[in-house]
């Protein structure tokens, strides 16, 4: 009989995860660093590597999405100002 013990099951599971979010690496940007760091978390906090995994994937990917957003925003602001002293320094 094969026996399973609980840290193989753990990082078999986490395993699968990182390979599935590997995967799709374009559009889960901050996911496997987020899945690391809430793994570890996870572990700690009473063994639940996996939901802890899981959970930082969300919110990885949730700040990515936020940071690129606040950077796109940031070019956005460049380029008017970029614009409005290239308007004053043609302007008589």
């Amino acid at each position: 009989m094969v026996r399973f013990d609980a840290r193989q099951c753990i990082t078999a599971s986490l395993a699968a995860l990182l390979f599935m979010v590997g995967a799709q690496s374009v559009q889960a940007k901050g996911c496997i660093k987020g899945a690391a760091v809430g793994a570890v978390a996870g572990h700690v906090a009473r063994h639940h590597a996996v939901l802890g995994a899981a959970a930082g994937c969300i919110v990885g990917h949730h700040m990515a999405k936020k940071k690129e957003r606040a950077q796109k925003e940031q070019r956005k602001e460049e380029k008017r100002e970029e614009r409005r002293q290239q308007y004053e320094s043609t302007s008589p």
